[in-house]
């Protein structure tokens, strides 16, 4: 069982910048892909970035490419979503997921078994 938190969310400005963050429990994160995703209103959910366990592969959506980054601390459980340059459109709930995922289902959300309560950023224009 793995339970995740988001954190960092909030509003900002058009151009500006968030770091989210994901606190992981359990001694087998470093097993699990971690993976991205958002929800805007009236929107389905998308995937944003993920990465593999170990780092190797990073995954990332074409809206996303270029200004947000993924990383993961195998040591404090955690993954980080930098986003830079944001825009209105990025507004979204903001979920974080962990899944035994091959690296061609990294943008796949129902490769995901976990997923965490999700954290808003809003973007103002």
């Amino acid at each position: 069982q793995v339970q995740l938190v988001e954190s960092g969310g909030g509003l900002v400005q058009a151009g500006g910048s968030l770091r989210l963050s994901c606190a992981a429990s359990g001694r087998t994160f470093s097993t699990y892909a971690m993976g991205w995703f958002r929800q805007a209103p009236g929107k389905e959910r998308e995937f944003v970035a993920a990465v593999s366990g170990s780092s190797t592969f990073k995954k990332y959506a074409d809206s996303a490419k270029g200004r947000f980054t993924i990383s993961r601390d195998n040591a404090k459980n955690t993954v980080l979503l930098q986003m830079n340059s944001l825009k209105p459109e990025d507004t979204a709930v903001y979920y974080c997921a962990a899944g035994a995922t091959t690296a061609t289902q990294l943008s796949l959300g129902p490769a995901y078994i976990y997923w965490g309560q999700g954290t808003q950023v809003t973007v103002s224009s």
